[in-house]
């Protein structure tokens, strides 16, 4: 009886995102990262109170992949629909590359711009166009509601070279993380995205355990 109630203990469940390859990246680091990651948890144990909910790897795509994105989106919260306990918390964790770097980068916002410097993997090359147009200005950000900074600082103190961050870009990764804030903030739940260098920077086994760490501190969060 009495790990029932207001005092049973909240579960975060996450659900994570990759991306295919793209235009100058024949090898995205964060397909093979996300397709290896349940086994990978699975071997190493989750942190004590998350979920791995799901892992998916989307197209480089932006405007011709918003059906399967959405389809994602609204799947991770079917289960607060029917009845999820409200305690228990759902975060979105998106992942996508970043060729030029040679760190991680949490990212804070996005932007409600699409500028793709060259096409998607659809074909489509959007410049200076609303993400989502009732949304106003290509100027209009929406940030997360993760503690970055303190997310960073711990990860930091775990020994990774990772950075926060206030540009995501204008390429797909923007265009997936700014639908994702809006759907996050509209469910009450919340979204992060994360830039990964390529393997040539940071070694996979590396970037795997900076994954594992992340979800422990992730599932360590003192949340409201």
């Amino acid at each position: 009886m009495g790990s029932e109630g207001p005092s049973s203990p909240i579960t975060t469940t996450v659900h994570v995102t990759g991306f295919k390859k793209f235009h100058g990246v024949a090898e995205n680091p964060t397909e093979k990262i996300v397709r290896n990651l349940p086994s990978f948890m699975e071997t190493k144990g989750l942190p004590k109170g998350l979920v791995l909910g799901s892992c998916t790897v989307l197209e480089a795509a932006g405007q011709g992949a918003l059906g399967p994105l959405y389809e994602l989106l609204e799947s991770t919260v079917s289960g607060r629909e029917c009845g999820m306990p409200s305690q228990d918390r759902v975060i979105l964790l998106h992942f996508g590359a970043n060729s030029g770097s040679h760190r991680f980068a949490l990212e804070n916002q996005a932007v409600n711009e699409a500028t793709f410097r060259c096409p998607d993997e659809l074909g489509w090359k959007p410049q200076r166009m609303p993400i989502i147009p009732s949304d106003g200005s290509i100027l209009h950000a929406r940030q997360t509601t993760l503690p970055v900074k303190d997310i960073n600082k711990s990860l930091q103190q775990m020994g990774y070279d990772v950075m926060p961050s206030d540009d995501a870009g204008r390429f797909v990764c923007n265009y997936v993380y700014y639908h994702s804030l809006k759907f996050a903030e509209e469910h009450g739940i919340r979204s992060l995205f994360v830039h990964f260098p390529l393997f040539l920077a940071i070694d996979e086994e590396v970037q795997m355990q900076f994954v594992a760490s992340l979800l422990e501190v992730l599932a360590s969060l003192n949340l409201q």
